[in-house]
């Protein structure tokens, strides 16, 4: 009974936090299912994809590789690529999961953008267990993104509606990720590498296959020059 109190108590002091996710997760969740649908599958495959990979922008970018011919080591650069910031965030993340048991398998693979801010920076009542609290943000958060996939795989099953652009919500996405971005630099020099990169990856190695490249190069030269970036003040 005692666990199950510090359990309840945990998850009670979780969820408030986690409800503007809930919001993004629930939208975002159920255009990636209408996608899939629309895409030719079952609403099976988005659930077990947001349970097994629950990584969203990878999610989306996984419906063209299932789509296109089998290419295991793009589609491994890719994913390495797309997901390469939570190699960051797990190292920022070490100390606070130490002494979790196996609870810290599951934050290790639940960790998300969102989850990784909230737990980074929440402020945990000392009668709440941190452990406990952390996995359920984590658990939530997956809940939420799970869910809303899955509906929107049903709902894109069971009506017949003009899903005519619905394909543009990936290219959505990642524009608004690039204003946030740009809003949150002092200068623009990142926004601005990323952008030369796409363009001339795009003209030498053509619409098909420039995206490997650009990400390898924006890899690349953001480590090269993340030195002189920061003391010009680059980064916010």
């Amino acid at each position: 009974m005692q666990k199950q109190g510090i359990r309840r108590k945990a998850l009670a002091s979780a969820f408030p936090h986690t409800l503007p996710i809930f919001a993004g997760f629930w939208f975002l969740g159920m255009a990636y299912g209408i996608y899939m649908n629309v895409s030719g599958f079952s609403f099976w495959y988005p659930m077990l994809m947001s349970i097994t990979v629950f990584g969203g922008s990878l999610e989306f970018v996984a419906v063209s590789m299932l789509l296109s011919s089998f290419a295991p080591l793009q589609t491994f650069i890719m994913a390495l690529m797309i997901q390469a910031r939570h190699l960051f965030y797990g190292i920022a993340m070490l100390d606070k999961y130490k002494g979790m048991g196996w609870k810290r398998f599951y934050l290790i693979f639940g960790m998300c953008d969102e989850s990784f801010s909230i737990n980074c920076t929440a402020r945990i009542p000392k009668d709440v267990d941190k452990g406990w609290f952390m996995f359920f943000v984590t658990l939530l958060n997956q809940c939420y993104w799970v869910t809303g996939s899955t509906l929107g795989g049903i709902l894109g099953s069971l009506f017949t509606f003009n899903t005519e652009g619905l394909d543009f919500v990936m290219t959505a996405m990642f524009v608004v990720i690039f204003l946030e971005q740009w809003l949150k630099e002092k200068r623009h020099y990142t926004a601005l590498i990323g952008v030369a990169a796409s363009v001339a990856c795009l003209l030498i190695f053509g619409a098909d296959s420039f995206l490997v490249p650009t990400m390898a190069c924006i890899l690349c030269m953001l480590a090269f020059l993340r030195k002189p970036i920061e003391k010009a003040g680059g980064l916010a």
